[in-house]
């Protein structure tokens, strides 16, 4: 009897593979499932979307386990890529054990300043797999988060000075070495790890106040800076303000601002590689929001079409971030352009 394909079947088999694949780069294959789900597409499209991802980029299957890891050595050995399998194991039957929610609130506040791992991949993947209340997903992210483990500056040093998220990255233009740090490669992680190992960064996650409306200027400011550059790095913070928010849900309350600080810092490190953007008044942005552009529907069957793990990450995040933020249309102008549907 053969098994029908359901996103469940599809997704047992993504998680036989590595969370990255050479060089270092981020397998997006249980995420991008989870969410062409969620925009429609049917099962047919899942597998085929997951094969071809698979053999094109050749990820690897989970490395072999090392050592054993056990809830009193589980910090000793964060950021081993070496010991994904360990990591892995050890938190997925953490998640059976707990639960979906009591996991995340045990665990992940001591690799909150972590969350720059695998240039923020875990953080996605932890929010899809908690997204769709999904044990084991929410075990393998975690363990993708404690393997690739990468922490930043600590916070609780410095002064804050600033309401404006974008104030934190206009500041970052002037840290003495921006323009001319050395990164091991281009990838987005090792150019986080090298900024924000240049002395005058350390301050940077503590210039923003925190309110109740914090998290909302961040979201807008993320949305603003990819409508108007469609910068790779720049889509991952729209991306990455829709993973913040489906995972502080699942975290206690006074762990909600040192993860969206976490968070911040990173996007701050990414500012090099955005190009030190300039934001657009308030009237260019009223523009580009006006612009003509497709319906939901149109933009999804685009998605959904493509082989392009970033434009079904965007796509979704987009989709999403409208519907709980007042349904500002920009969203839909951005994922637009990201598809080449508009100009």
């Amino acid at each position: 009897m053969t098994t029908p394909l359901t996103l469940d079947a599809v997704l047992a088999k993504a998680q036989t593979r590595s969370v990255e694949f050479p060089y270092l780069l981020a397998n997006h294959v249980p995420m991008v499932l989870i969410a062409l789900d969620r925009l429609g597409a049917c099962p047919q499209r899942l597998d085929e979307w997951y094969e071809s991802y698979r053999d094109a980029h050749a990820v690897p299957p989970i490395p072999e386990p090392v050592a054993s890891v056990n809830p009193e050595n589980w910090q000793e050995a964060l950021g081993d890529r070496t010991r994904e399998a360990d990591y892995r194991g050890f938190f997925v039957g953490e998640v059976q054990r707990l639960g979906i929610d009591r996991a995340i609130r045990t665990y992940l506040p001591a690799m909150t300043q972590g969350i720059s791992a695998s240039a923020t991949h875990p953080l996605m993947r932890l929010a899809y797999g908690a997204l769709k209340n999904d044990a084991r997903e929410v075990g393998h992210a975690l363990g993708y988060w404690a393997a690739t483990y990468l922490p930043l500056p600590g916070p609780g040093r410095f002064e804050a000075d600033t309401d404006d998220p974008a104030d934190v990255l206009a500041g970052i233009a002037d840290i003495e070495g921006i323009r001319d740090y050395e990164s091991e490669t281009d990838l987005l992680w090792h150019n986080i790890r090298a900024v924000g190992a240049l002395p005058g960064f350390a301050p940077v996650i503590d210039r923003l106040r925190f309110d109740a409306g914090t998290a909302r200027r961040m979201t807008e400011v993320s949305l603003v800076a990819y409508a108007f550059t469609l910068d790779f790095s720049a889509l991952h913070a729209v991306t990455g303000m829709h993973w913040m928010r489906l995972v502080a849900s699942h975290v206690d309350e006074d762990r909600v601002e040192p993860l969206y600080r976490a968070f911040w810092q990173v996007i701050a490190a990414l500012v090099p590689k955005i190009g030190f953007p300039v934001f657009p008044t308030t009237d260019e942005v009223d523009a580009m929001r006006a612009r003509a552009a497709p319906e939901w529907p149109e933009i999804r069957a685009a998605a959904i079409a493509s082989y392009d793990e970033h434009d079904v990450s965007l796509t979704f995040s987009a989709f999403e971030e409208q519907k709980a933020w007042g349904g500002d249309r920009l969203y839909r102008v951005a994922a637009a352009r990201r598809l080449r549907l508009i100009d």
